[in-house]
């Protein structure tokens, strides 16, 4: 199947659907579309997948939420994951980007993981098909006045030339407290990833996303986030790429409620031809006074024909804020790279001193000391790879 062909075909079939008539609106990104507009899409949607069927299985118990070339296959006790119809009332029709529709439109049921109490979730998303479609939406259910954490890890095995499309529905509930940490490490035989997630924060509730994203192969992720009066939300992303690749952050972040606040932060290691994107707007709504919000993203370019697209931007419509944005691009301090070669550390251990100083304020932030070591490892495993080749 090619994605050019389906988008003709829904063009004279089902008329009635609202979520198809809202991809149908917004169209197939291409280089004009607002939100895709340093991705380059279009030999993504020529190329042709393989489509799976998806049937729900009986799962087996593990220490984490398994999901297999879009199948749930495990779960650990006292989490409740199950399958559910896609009801387009649960849908955000506001949403922004056309492959949000997509990936729901083609995922006919959605994975539903309710979370009860203060718990930990692990998910574990393992591909490994080569040249084919995967498709499915995750549904997070929390509950009002509780404290969750959410784990999300990749593993790729034979999945190039492959397009993962999926998606969170999230809602964090009043009085709450979400954690969700991504760590991707994705290389030449993973899939192209296009996540496009949807998340509302209630009253009074916090949201935490850490994204910790190293490879080569390309991946976007979308984000559209509302926060209600006195929610709070705290964005940061590190991202390291090396080779020929596009890959980054799209986000939208809208203030409706009072007193509102959001912190943003990316920051960006590129080596190679690799092209970093940070394409992130907040927006103050008239209703939103007393807002709080601060954007900014710093990058490191580790090669002459790496290229960083960073656009923090603001969209705002009161006076009653406070609001901050900004973003800087430079290159590893020479002086420093030299003061620490002079005391026989050697280049590539040098230049992983310097990074790792840079990256830091982003990983100390992980509060799970277990994961802030697995983040360290994959950023390790990445770093060393590509810098043992660079030596040879």
């Amino acid at each position: 199947m090619k994605l050019t062909n389906l988008e003709h075909k829904l063009q004279t079939e089902n008329p009635n659907n609202q979520v198809v008539q809202k991809f149908l609106e917004l169209g197939l990104p291409t280089k004009e579309s607002e939100a895709y507009r340093y991705a380059d899409m279009k030999k993504l949607f020529d190329q042709e997948y393989t489509t799976l069927d998806y049937n729900a299985k009986e799962l087996a118990y593990s220490d984490k939420i398994q999901i297999v070339n879009g199948e749930v296959v495990s779960m650990p006790k006292g989490i409740r994951v199950y399958y559910a119809n896609t009801n387009e009332q649960n849908i955000n029709l506001e949403h922004y980007d056309p492959l949000y529709f997509l990936g729901h439109f083609l995922s006919k049921q959605s994975i539903i993981i309710e979370i009860d109490g203060d718990s930990e979730v692990d998910i574990l998303h393992r591909i490994t098909k080569a040249s084919t479609l995967i498709h499915y939406r995750i549904v997070i259910k929390t509950q009002v006045n509780r404290h969750a954490s959410i784990y999300e890890h990749f593993e790729f095995e034979n999945a190039h030339d492959s397009l993962l499309l999926y998606g969170y529905d999230v809602e964090v509930q009043k009085d709450s407290t979400l954690t969700f940490v991504k760590n991707q490490h994705s290389d030449e035989d993973a899939p192209t990833i296009i996540a496009s997630h949807d998340i509302k924060v209630e009253k009074q509730a916090s949201l935490t996303l850490q994204s910790f994203d190293f490879g080569n192969a390309p991946a976007l992720q979308l984000f559209n986030i509302m926060l209600e009066e006195h929610a709070h939300v705290d964005m940061g992303q590190l991202l390291y790429l090396w080779g020929d690749v596009k890959r980054g952050t799209i986000s939208k972040i809208i203030h409706r409620g009072e007193s509102s606040h959001s912190v943003q932060e990316s920051k960006n290691i590129l080596e190679g031809a690799a092209r970093g994107i940070f394409d992130a707007i907040i927006k103050v709504e008239h209703s939103a006074k007393y807002t709080k919000t601060e954007q900014n993203s710093k990058t490191i370019l580790l090669g002459d024909t790496a290229y960083m697209v960073a656009k923090p931007q603001l969209e705002i419509y009161i006076d009653e804020l406070e609001a901050s944005h900004g973003s800087t691009i430079g290159q590893l301090d020479i002086d420093q790279l030299f003061y620490l070669r002079s005391r026989g550390i050697s280049e590539v251990e040098a230049r992983k001193l310097l990074i790792i100083a840079f990256a830091n304020r982003l990983i100390e932030t992980i509060r799970d000391k277990r994961q802030q070591e697995h983040i360290n490892e994959s950023f390790e495993k990445a770093f060393y790879a590509q810098n043992e080749k660079n030596l040879v």
